[in-house]
C-alpha cells in the first residue's frame, strides 16, 4: 500500500514574519524555512502506519522551487521512502498545487493521500479539498484519529461541536489536524542515510498542467499594533468604561 504525503516549505513558525517595504508581499531573504507543521503531523502519521505494517511505501512529494528538496530531505530523515519535487518558480496557489497533485496522484496511484489541513504561511485549508475533488476520492479533514484496516480508514475528525467519526473506503484524502500525533525528532544517522534515497524532479508541464495564477496579491500588510491594556481600580469602574467609553454594554 502506497500512501502519498505532500509536504510545504514555509517560513518556520519561530521567525516572526516581516512585510516586504513596499507591501508586494512577505519578505523571506535570509529567513529561515521549515517544513510546514501541520504537513509534518501528515509525514508522522504515514510513518506510524508503515511501522505498524499497514504500509509499505510512503512518498514525500513538494511543488515549488528548487531550494524544497531541503524539505523533502527532512521529509525523507523522517522516513518517508523517496522524494518527488515538481520544481517551479511560480507562486503556487491551492488549486494550482492540487491539480499538480491530482496528476501525480494519477501517475503514481496511492491509495491514501495525507497532508496538513493548511499551510502556516497563506492558511488556505483548501488544498485537501480541491483534491478530494478533483480525484472523486473520499475524504475526512481535521483528523485527530487514524485507523487503517481491512481496506478502509477510520478517521476521527475535530468539529464546532466536538468529535466525528467517518469510515472511508480507500483510496482516499485525510488532512491532519493539531492533535493527531506528536512528529519525531530528526537523527543524524537518519539525516545521512536520507541523502542516499532518491528525489525525482519534475516539472508542471511533463504534468500537462498549468500553474498561471488566477488571483492577484494588491498588498500586503501588516496588522494594526494593539494598544497597551490598563488596570482599573474596582468592577464599578470597569462597567462604565465599558459602557461609556468601548461602547460594549
Amino acid at each position: 500500500m502506497k500512501v502519498l504525503v505532500p509536504v510545504k516549505r514555509v517560513v518556520d513558525y519561530n521567525v516572526k514574519v516581516r512585510v516586504k517595504s513596499d507591501g508586494s508581499g512577505v519578505d523571506i531573504a535570509n529567513v529561515k524555512m521549515s517544513m510546514n507543521p501541520f504537513d509534518e503531523i501528515a509525514l508522522e502519521e504515514a510513518m506510524r502506519l508503515k511501522e505498524a505494517g499497514k504500509v509499505t511505501e510512503v512518498v514525500a512529494v513538494s511543488c515549488g522551487v528548487t531550494q524544497c528538496q531541503e524539505t523533502l530531505r527532512t521529509g525523507m530523515a523522517i522516513g518517508a521512502d523517496r522524494g518527488i519535487l515538481v520544481e517551479t518558480s511560480a507562486e503556487l496557489e491551492p488549486l494550482a498545487v492540487a491539480k499538480l497533485l491530482k496528476a501525480l496522484a494519477d501517475k503514481e496511484q496511492p491509495q491514501l493521500i495525507i497532508l496538513g489541513k493548511q499551510a502556516i504561511d497563506d492558511d488556505s485549508n483548501q488544498t485537501g479539498q480541491m483534491l478530494a475533488a478533483m480525484l472523486d476520492w473520499p475524504q475526512a479533514t481535521f483528523a485527530s484519529k487514524v485507523v487503517l484496516e481491512d481496506g478502509k480508514v477510520t478517521v476521527t475528525r475535530e468539529v464546532d461541536g466536538g468529535l466525528e467519526t467517518l469510515a472511508l473506503t480507500l483510496p482516499a484524502i485525510i488532512t491532519t489536524d493539531l492533535r493527531l500525533n506528536e512528529p519525531r525528532y530528526v537523527t543524524l544517522p537518519n539525516i545521512m542515510k536520507a541523502k542516499k534515497k532518491p528525489l525525482e524532479t519534475v516539472k508542471p508541464e511533463d504534468l500537462g498542467v498549468d500553474v498561471t495564477a488566477r488571483l492577484k496579491t494588491l498588498k500586503v500588510v501588516e496588522p494594526a499594533k494593539r494598544s497597551a491594556g490598563i488596570k482599573v481600580p474596582d468592577v464599578a469602574t470597569l462597567v462604565a468604561k465599558l459602557r461609556n467609553e468601548a461602547k460594549v454594554i
